[in-house]
């Protein structure tokens, strides 16, 4: 298995994010795919390397170009607002909400700060955009892997993504990994493609970037939106619109869930994108199902995901991971390696 390493990842590095009403470290750190990164080269699982290059154009595929350009200039802007803001992160605190237009771009960067997030979770830094960019990079190459003909492909790159909708950013997203593969699969002449979101939270960008589309579809076992963020998409009546309609698959499970429930939802899942004819499966690799991690809440242990990737491959897919969530820092790594090892030994 190839994986694309995303070593500009260290530069985007969080201070604080708010989370109920206070501000506190943020939970996702470099330390994330550090922890991966380790585990893989101990198990001796896939040739690490470095993704080439991509230009704008590739990302411009998934996401509105005013917003990439807002991302790419968004750190010398906040500076130049107040020398002092060079050690500080920006945060958005205005959102174009119900009657509000979102058409008009604002002069003011605090604005347009706010029309192009939707949480003040996810504070952008000096090194946001390089870390995000190059993660796109790191989806598109394991999307080429999967076009060369291989099995399988790990994206291994922080920020995640699934989150970062057309144009928005937001729970810690800013450029979707995810949905950049589908899209590099699909433009590489693959007919249908299915992404599979297996993270606690709803790939709430992801759905709504394919909804109206029959060429991918996209499934998501997460935490019930009632209760879980990001709570205002997952819902089981979802299923899509337009020529999308019946291409979006939600199952919600509520807070407590344990393994033998929630594989039975993947299975259903799978079985679902097995009867649509995807040919490959992009797999947002999420890890925050994990019965200790800090702001989640399924059940699922380690050794559990050994079975995961056994599951996976077992879809018969060319397959392409992309690292998503998960939270308990020091666990992540035996996590992630245990799906993929999962993965190789089934397939």
């Amino acid at each position: 298995m190839q994986v694309f390493y995303n070593d500009r990842h260290p530069l985007h590095h969080g201070r604080h994010e708010m989370f109920r009403g206070e501000l506190v470290p943020c939970f996702e750190v470099p330390e994330r795919a550090d922890f991966v990164l380790q585990a893989l080269r101990a198990r001796a699982i896939g040739d690490i390397v470095a993704a080439p290059g991509i230009g704008i154009d590739v990302l411009a595929r998934v996401h509105a170009r005013r917003y990439l350009e807002f991302l790419s200039t968004a750190w010398d802007e906040w500076v130049a607002l107040d020398p002092r803001n060079a050690g500080r992160d920006a945060l958005p605190s205005y959102w174009p909400i119900r009657t509000f237009r979102s058409d008009v771009l604002p002069a003011s960067f605090p604005a347009r700060m706010g029309l192009f997030s939707f949480d003040a979770g996810s504070p952008l830094t000096a090194g946001t955009w390089e870390a995000a960019r190059w993660g796109g990079a790191c989806a598109a190459a394991a999307a080429g892997q999967l076009l060369a003909g291989a099995r399988s492909a790990f994206a291994l790159t922080r920020p995640p993504g699934h989150h970062a909708g057309h144009d928005f950013f937001g729970g810690y997203c800013f450029i979707n990994n995810a949905a950049v593969a589908a899209q590099c699969l699909r433009d590489g002449g693959m007919r249908k493609v299915a992404v599979l979101d297996i993270d606690y939270h709803h790939g709430n960008g992801t759905q709504a970037i394919f909804y109206e589309r029959a060429d991918v579809f996209f499934a998501s076992v997460h935490g019930d939106p009632l209760t879980e963020y990001p709570y205002y998409l997952g819902h089981a009546d979802e299923r899509g619109a337009g020529a999308g309609l019946d291409c979006n698959l939600n199952l919600p499970l509520p807070k407590g869930t344990g393994f033998a429930d929630w594989r039975k939802a993947m299975d259903f899942a799978l079985r679902r994108i097995s009867a649509y004819g995807a040919e490959a499966l992009v797999v947002s690799l999420g890890l925050d199902t994990f019965e200790g991690d800090p702001i989640s809440g399924f059940r699922l242990a380690s050794a559990d995901y050994l079975r995961v990737g056994e599951d996976l491959a077992a879809a018969g897919l060319p397959t392409a991971f992309v690292f998503e969530g998960g939270y308990a820092v020091a666990d992540l790594g035996l996590h992630t390696v245990n799906v993929l090892e999962g993965f190789l030994q089934r397939a």
